[in-house]
């Protein structure tokens, strides 16, 4: 008899998942390929990585995510005031829309707009996750020894990866 793989380091793991937040499904694998990572490698949130230790191929489990293992708290100086004739008139000034702007390196990010007044705009550069509770349905659906160049590159080599 093979022992029964569990997830642990090393390990290549197929995920299926549903992402809720505020119970609203924000992301699932669902009608997808599952999610395949290299555990212990730091591929998927650390809040999320740490429940899976020692589950078996078949197994479900409901993970509740902290924001400060997940994609972190809200940071007060991530918002940032804008003067509002910096913005293309194209942009609609509406709370929540999604914007992409560039730093001075020329780095792209993404931003939301927080709230506008008559002539500034605050931009709030958070992950849209960030202070949010995450609450994963998780199942493994397989589970495989990594190789040896996925464990140096800490990442899954497969046949959908570039």
């Amino acid at each position: 008899m093979s022992e029964i793989l569990k997830v642990q380091d090393g390990q290549v793991v197929l995920m299926e998942y549903t992402l809720r937040v505020d119970g609203e499904i924000l992301d699932s694998s669902s009608g997808h390929e599952p999610l395949e990572f290299l555990q212990g490698a730091g591929n998927i949130i650390p809040g999320l990585e740490d429940e899976l230790y020692g589950m078996a191929v078949g197994e479900s489990k409901l993970v509740i995510v902290q924001p400060e293992d997940g994609y972190g708290v809200i940071d007060a100086e991530a918002f940032v005031e804008v003067p509002r004739e910096q913005f293309p008139s194209n942009i609609p000034m509406e709370e929540g829309i999604e914007i992409q702007v560039t730093d001075e390196n020329g780095t792209p990010m993404n931003a939301r707009i927080d709230s506008v007044s008559d002539d500034s705009v605050t931009l709030d550069f958070n992950h849209p996750l960030a202070g949010k509770e995450l609450h994963f349905d998780a199942k493994i659906v397989g589970l495989r020894d990594a190789t040896d160049e996925e464990n140096e590159h800490g990442h899954v080599h497969g046949a959908h990866s570039h």
